[in-house]
């Protein structure tokens, strides 16, 4: 039977960074990191902006990025959290550049920070707009290349196996479908970190990519974890419209803070309306401006105006999203940029304490599937990486203190799973998706949200899901769709709670 000390489900940028932490300090403990596609199709590869991180202390102060931070957070922050991130942030930026990350410098050789919406100061260090990609990479060279950590692309996670004991649960280990030999196999394990990222695929608009179906929030919530705060979906105010894919490319929030101004069908730049801080508001605030923008005009989409600013130095700090547009043909340095809002990042998720850890032994999370408390309702633009690390770094801590309680379970309760099959046949589920997608969108988005009604419709396609399998075969697109269900009825659940608690 497999097995692994440590088993990391997800490649981001939370659970490499902890792999990396934890084969470092612990070469006696076997680590195994599974990704369901390959390693580097994750979020945090598409990460622009960047890593919001105090060092400058003459301009800026720890004191004013825990100030941005709570209050963009709406008053739902955990103080003490804010605070822990937040002052750990330079040590963990430290780690980055010993690695050999590169984080983009001025003539003079100091940092470039950049500017983003919620934030009082320059503080954001940025590789160019492709800052998550260039984290990534390094940390993926480096574990390629440590003895005690096998990584397993094409490996999806479809659930957690726990036993209870006392009213006390554990997991165990986890059964994973390895789509090489078609086949679903177990892995006993004596820690879990999920990593698995967010739900941004529930929605019609999404910057997320397509591997972006709640899984670690719904295999957790199965196995009992408990959940918070999933009523909060952050939009991210420019996603590039086309009117046809999915995802959605991200224009940065750093383009914004770079001086370029939204503008609507006429022209005319409109966010002042509704924020004295224009363009630089939160994310929820400009987001939430641009959709009453378009209810008022009946248009599908707004305009981000880069015209007015410098083009060499546009397509110097920000070559990748230069390059798309001109793919579609669009100029930045002379055309508008259509921009419509779209579901960019899960504030609420799998709740955790201060070291990642859940309420279900062995089990942590850490990164977007994990609600740690930072974010509130709304987070600050480029805090997720810097959360990515710290929690990864507070994870990797706890287990060196406390993995040699922990023992491997013989104890083994087998679901159902006669049958695997590696379906060819995606239609039937893009179909059923769309529906999904459809439909949690139109439900997020409605100020006279039904909850029950949107419960009763979700629950007719699950039961189209269920019928289009003979004998419950388990299949690569009905694990993610029964995953994205899992996770639209959290979102209701949640919704639907803190509308009752706002009537009380």
């Amino acid at each position: 039977m497999l097995k692994t000390d440590i088993l990391i489900v997800g490649s981001g940028i939370s659970g490499l960074f902890f792999a990396m932490k934890t084969a470092k300090k612990r070469p006696d403990l076997s680590i195994v990191i599974m990704a369901k596609e390959t390693a580097k199709n994750t979020n945090t590869r598409l990460a622009q902006g960047g890593i919001a991180v105090v060092t400058d202390h003459l301009k800026d102060s720890f004191n004013k990025h825990i100030h941005d931070t709570l209050r963009s957070g709406g008053g739902l922050c955990d103080k003490e959290i804010v605070n822990m991130v937040i002052k750990q942030a330079p040590e963990r930026l430290q780690e980055l550049i010993e690695i050999g990350t590169s984080f983009d410098k001025d003539e003079k050789g100091h940092w470039d920070l950049g500017l983003e919406g919620g934030h009082s100061q320059h503080r954001i260090l940025h590789h160019k707009d492709s800052s998550g990609q260039e984290i990534e990479s390094k940390l993926l060279k480096i574990i390629k290349k440590m003895p005690n950590i096998e990584l397993l692309e094409n490996h999806m996670v479809i659930d957690i196996n726990t036993e209870t004991k006392k009213a006390k649960t554990t997991c165990t280990g986890v059964f994973f479908y390895e789509k090489k030999h078609n086949r679903i196999k177990y892995m006993r394990t004596r820690t879990i970190v999920l990593s698995t990222g967010g739900c941004g695929q529930l929605f019609e608009n999404t910057t997320n990519p397509k591997i972006a179906t709640g899984d670690g929030l719904a295999m957790a919530a199965r196995a009992g974890a408990e959940i918070a705060d999933m009523e909060y979906i952050q939009f991210h105010p420019t996603a590039l419209f086309t009117g046809k894919e999915n995802p959605l490319f991200l224009i940065s929030e750093a383009v914004r803070g770079f001086g370029a101004h939204v503008v609507n069908d006429d022209g005319k730049r409109f966010l002042f309306k509704y924020d004295i801080r224009g363009e630089l508001a939160t994310r929820d605030m400009v987001s939430n401006a641009i959709s009453k923008e378009l209810q008022l005009s009946g248009k599908d989409h707004v305009y981000l105006d880069c015209r007015h600013l410098d083009a060499r130095k546009f397509y110097d700090h920000f070559p990748v999203i230069a390059a798309h547009c001109n793919e579609l043909g669009i100029k930045p340095e002379k055309d508008l940029i259509p921009v419509v809002p779209a579901a960019h990042y899960q504030c609420g998720g799998i709740k955790v304490d201060q070291n990642g850890v859940t309420n279900i032994k062995n089990l942590y999370a850490i990164g977007e599937c994990a609600r740690t408390g930072l974010h509130g309702k709304n987070r600050l633009a480029s805090n997720s990486l810097l959360e990515a690390l710290v929690f990864a770094h507070q994870a990797s801590e706890n287990v060196d203190r406390t993995i040699a309680a922990f023992v491997f379970s013989s104890k083994i309760l087998i679901p159902k799973f006669p049958k695997a099959e590696l379906a060819t046949d995606y239609h039937a589920f893009e179909i059923l998706k769309k529906e999904l997608q459809k439909l949690v969108t139109s439900f997020y988005t409605s100020e006279e949200r039904d909850a029950d009604l949107a419960f009763e419709k979700i629950k007719a396609l699950h039961d189209n899901a269920i019928s289009l399998i003979e004998t419950y075969e388990i299949t690569i697109p009905y694990i993610e769709f029964s995953n994205m269900i899992a996770a639209s009825m959290l979102i209701l659940k949640h919704c639907k709670a803190a509308a009752n608690k706002q009537m009380c």
